[in-house]
C-alpha cells in the first residue's frame, strides 16, 4: 500500500480545519461554512504529518498506533498527536469521528499573540508523546468540536481557541503520555513506503507465524537497514511491535469472549503458554485471567 508523508495544506483564510467520518477513516469530509467536502483520509495506514491533529471517537472500535504506542481504542477517546508523529487507526468494522487539524510554523502570526504563546507552546510539546484525555476533560472537548460543526467565521474561531485552552489548561490527572518518548519525522523519508507494507503485513497476518525473512523480502531491505528503519518509524523493533499487536488482540478477545485463556492465547499467535504468560503480565503487570475479572467488575 503506497504511502507518503501526507501534506496538508490550508487556505489563507482558515486557521484550522474539521474532518468528519462515518464509516472509515479513510473516508473523510472537511466540514466548513455549512458545506462538506469529500477527501481522501489517510487514517487507516501508518502515515505523518506537520500538522497538529486532535482526534475524536464517536463510534466504533479497534487498536491504535501512535508513535511507540499499541494499544485497544473505543468510542469516546480522545487523542492529540504532535507534528509529524506517526499513527494510525486500525478499526474493526466501521467507525465514526471527528478530527482537528492545525499548524503553526514559527512564522504563524498566532505566536505574536503573549496570551497564549506558553501554553501553546507546552501543549505541542507535550503532544510530541501523543496524549490522551479522560473524564471531564475529554467530555467537554468533544462537545466543543460537536459545536464545530455549526459556527463559521469569528464564532467558529473562538470556539477553536476556546477549546485549546481547555486542552492546554487540563490537570495532569486528565491526561496520559501514550509513546515512552517524544516521537518525530521529518521530512521525506525514503523508506515509509517500505515499513509501511510490513506494518500491514504484520496487521494482516498476526495471528500465523511470521517470519523475519519474509518482511525482508517484502520490503526489499537488508536485515540491518529493516530493523533501523523499522524502529525509526515504529519506535521499536519488530518482534516487540508483532507481540504487542498480539497482546492486544488477546485484550480485545478476554473482554469480548469467553473463550479460555489459553485458547484466545493459540488463536492469536502465541504458540507458547509460559511465554505468553510472562509477556502479558511484563505489558499489563496481571494476569490475563485477572485482567479478564476486573474487565466483568
Amino acid at each position: 500500500m503506497p504511502v507518503q508523508r501526507e501534506e496538508i495544506r490550508f487556505s489563507s483564510d482558515e486557521t484550522f480545519r474539521l474532518l468528519k467520518w462515518t464509516r472509515s477513516v479513510d473516508r473523510v469530509q472537511v466540514l466548513r461554512n455549512g458545506v462538506a467536502r469529500a477527501i481522501s483520509g489517510q487514517g487507516d495506514r501508518w502515515h505523518y504529518h506537520r500538522a497538529m491533529e486532535l482526534t475524536l471517537i464517536q463510534r466504533g472500535a479497534g487498536t491504535r498506533f501512535v508513535a511507540d504506542h499499541i494499544a485497544l481504542f473505543e468510542a469516546g477517546d480522545l487523542v492529540l498527536i504532535g507534528s509529524n508523529v506517526p499513527h494510525y487507526w486500525h478499526q474493526r468494522g466501521e467507525s465514526a469521528g471527528l478530527s482537528l487539524q492545525w499548524d503553526f510554523p514559527l512564522e504563524h502570526g498566532v505566536w505574536s499573540l503573549g496570551e497564549i504563546h506558553t501554553s501553546l507552546r507546552t501543549l505541542a510539546g507535550k503532544a510530541q508523546r501523543g496524549l490522551y484525555f479522560r473524564e471531564s476533560t475529554a467530555r467537554a472537548a468533544a462537545a466543543l468540536m460537536s459545536e464545530l460543526q455549526s459556527h463559521s467565521g469569528l464564532g467558529r474561531l473562538a470556539l477553536f481557541f476556546k477549546l485549546l485552552d481547555l486542552l492546554a489548561s487540563t490537570p495532569p490527572s486528565h491526561t496520559r503520555a501514550l509513546a515512552e518518548r517524544p516521537f518525530a519525522l521529518d521530512g521525506t523519508v525514503e523508506h515509509q513506503e517500505a515499513v509501511q507494507r510490513a506494518v500491514s503485513f504484520i496487521l494482516a497476518h498476526y495471528r500465523e507465524p511470521i517470519r523475519l525473512e519474509s518482511l525482508l523480502a517484502l520490503t526489499g531491505m537488508s536485515r540491518a537497514t529493516f530493523a533501523r528503519q523499522f524502529t525509526r518509524h515504529a519506535g521499536k523493533s519488530f518482534s516487540v511491535f508483532l507481540n504487542q499487536v498480539r497482546l492486544q488482540a488477546v485484550c480485545r478477545a478476554l473482554r469480548e469472549t469467553a473463550e479460555p485463556v489459553s485458547a484466545i492465547a493459540f488463536a492469536n499467535g502465541f504458540n507458547q503458554l509460559s511465554f505468553f504468560n510472562r509477556l502479558f503480565h511484563r505489558e499489563f503487570g496481571v494476569s490475563p485471567s485477572t485482567m479478564r475479572a476486573r474487565r466483568i467488575d
